[in-house]
């Protein structure tokens, strides 16, 4: 009996975990030896692969020189190198770069930030917009500004209140753009920020909309003067196709959150990458404007090395053209799904593949992710359902035959399932 408590994780329905020994490129061993197709990037972060030598260098070589040191301040080569890249690869007006250590608290960071500028502004404004279905943390601030489900639900009446939009479903996307334009007419002068995934709504089941609609919210917050905060923890770092989602929409968002693939899973760090306006807000004389926000881990050198050494990979490998290669492998292969009549919705964006199990069984709690779930891992590869949707999002060392048995095995799965052969595997 292990004394862990593991996350997104019911113990009474999975005792047993799975036990990885090591793991390299686009592969978990277990340890009895077992090979594992890391088919979702452990939770979408190991962009390049595990254990990329450039990365593992990096912070071998660092853990030896600087480990740990307070940000209050002090600096290092690290952090400073690594915030100059990252404004180097974001959109001209970003000039700024706080660190933290996970996509919740960058998001938070975020929310600080927009609001504070506000309140330091001399007028103040409390309106946060969002999404219908948006996951952005589960932090009580991001709790409040991602959708209400089971995630968050013990804590609803916790959370603060936000303006919700509808998700812009396909061919009624105008609705949401017009509902927040309807809001900011109203309410405008209320209205601090607006935060979106862009693109891809995750956790939420990899829901997709257009750049279009991504770029009429962005210009009505342009035209209403309201701060638009980019979500791209998990688009970022080519997931969408580009390196920054919004890259797709032309737009350049006021404040950027970016973790995840930031280090390629090696370790734990997070940005917040803000716009000169919003800096100046907080820059003053008065020690009251100070953004009071920190952890003992901010700006760690161990992380920002890691992560330096995985945004230069962009510029000494071809990150591009892999993502390009399995954007049209699967391509290739989505017919495969499109033609089975157990499924719906099959959609495709960058290297990320996801369709809908037809199912009574809808959401989160859908009994059919855990069954599909053993399948996959009992057969070597690792998908983890979202509910009854199923997605794949491989890191960029994927090989075409890796990408073959993840196909395969998601269609032997699925016709397992549909003839009750997984019945009992939940």
């Amino acid at each position: 009996m292990t004394a862990i408590w593991h996350p997104f994780t019911q113990h009474a329905l999975m005792p047993e975990q799975v036990f990885i020994d090591h793991a390299e490129g686009a592969y978990l061993y277990t340890k009895d030896g077992k090979r594992i197709i890391d088919g979702i990037s452990s939770w979408w972060v190991n962009i390049h692969g595990h254990n990329h030598p450039k990365i593992a260098a990096a912070v071998q070589k660092q853990s030896t020189k600087l480990d740990q040191l307070i940000f209050a301040g002090f600096t290092h080569e690290p952090a400073e190198k690594l915030a100059a890249k990252l404004v180097e690869v974001t959109p001209p007006n970003i000039t700024k770069v706080f660190y933290s250590d996970s996509g919740s608290t960058s998001v938070e960071v975020a929310l600080k930030m927009a609001l504070g500028y506000w309140a330091h502004k001399g007028k103040p404004r409390r309106g946060v917009v969002a999404l219908e279905h948006a996951y952005h943390g589960d932090t009580f601030g991001t709790m409040s500004v991602g959708g209400r489900s089971v995630f968050n639900a013990p804590y609803e009446a916790f959370l603060f209140d936000v303006h919700r939009l509808p998700y812009p479903h396909p061919k009624r996307e105008h609705e949401t753009v017009e509902a927040f334009e309807k809001l900011l007419k109203e309410q405008g002068d209320d209205i601090a920020a607006l935060i979106v995934e862009p693109l891809v709504l995750g956790a939420a089941g990899m829901m997709m909309y257009s750049a279009a609609t991504l770029r009429a919210l962005y210009d009505l917050c342009r035209r209403y003067g309201v701060i638009f905060i980019a979500d791209e923890v998990m688009t970022g770092w080519g997931r969408t196709g580009t390196r920054w989602a919004c890259e797709q929409a032309g737009v350049e968002p006021d404040i950027i959150c970016s973790s995840k693939g930031l280090t390629s899973g090696f370790l734990p760090l997070a940005v917040t990458l803000a716009s000169e306006e919003i800096y100046q807000a907080f820059y003053s004389t008065d020690r009251a404007k100070t953004f009071f926000h920190s952890s003992s881990f901010t700006g760690n050198p161990i992380a920002c090395a890691a992560a330096l050494a995985a945004v230069e990979l962009w510029d000494e490998e071809p990150v591009l053209e892999r993502i390009q290669t399995i954007h049209k492998q699967q391509a290739a292969m989505l017919p495969r799904l499109q033609a089975r009549g157990d499924l719906e919705n099959v959609r495709h964006l960058g290297t990320i593949v996801a369709c809908d199990v037809r199912t009574s069984e809808q959401g989160y709690l859908s009994a059919v992710g855990p069954r599909l779930y053993r399948y996959f891992i009992e057969n070597g590869v690792l998908l983890r359902p979202i509910g009854q949707t199923v997605y794949m999002l491989p890191p960029y060392c994927v090989t075409r035959e890796d990408l073959d048995v993840i196909f395969s095995t998601l269609e032997r799965a699925l016709d397992a399932l549909r003839d009750g052969e997984l019945e009992q595997a939940a």
